[in-house]
């Protein structure tokens, strides 16, 4: 089957029922999407499709019908998405392991919000859990990547 992800169009030879976090990891060798609990409530596997954010670990790979962005795929070392130059600029990371799933859904709340509110913030990442806490430095930087993407 064919996978567009991150630009970049692969051929993968897998079962249709296999996660699609195991491809992208497995099969691609894209290691910044993280398992975390397996079933879909912590948000460490967050990825976009077609620019929603999805749960790669419980998203089986023959349902995908349509552009896949990870970590990886979301800005360049020399030109950071908003929301990574923010996730920076706060400080955010503390042990770093649900740092791409915070900020792939951070990307995309923003796409869909681009001036959200602390509840509109808190609704939308409640799915991904941080065991170091960084919640007040995650909106924080969200309220920054969003000020930054407004251009205000």
């Amino acid at each position: 089957m064919k996978l567009i992800v991150n630009g970049t169009e692969h051929e993968v030879d897998v079962a249709e029922d296999m996660p699609l976090l195991w491809v992208l990891r497995d099969e691609l060798g894209l290691m910044g999407t993280k398992y975390g609990c397996g079933v879909a409530q912590c948000g460490a596997c967050t990825v976009h499709l077609d620019g929603l954010a999805v749960r790669a670990c419980q998203y089986p790979v023959g349902d995908v019908d349509g552009e896949i962005t990870t970590i990886e795929g979301l800005g360049t070392p020399e030109t950071l998405h908003a929301v990574q130059a923010a996730w920076i600029a706060h400080q955010v990371a503390q042990c770093g392991y649900c740092q791409s799933g915070q900020v792939m859904q951070a990307a995309s709340l923003l796409a869909a919000n681009p001036e959200p509110s602390d509840a509109d913030i808190d609704r939308a990442l409640s799915g991904n859990l941080c065991r170091c806490g960084t919640y007040p430095r995650i909106r924080a930087a969200v309220h920054t990547a969003a000020k930054n993407l407004r251009g205000t």
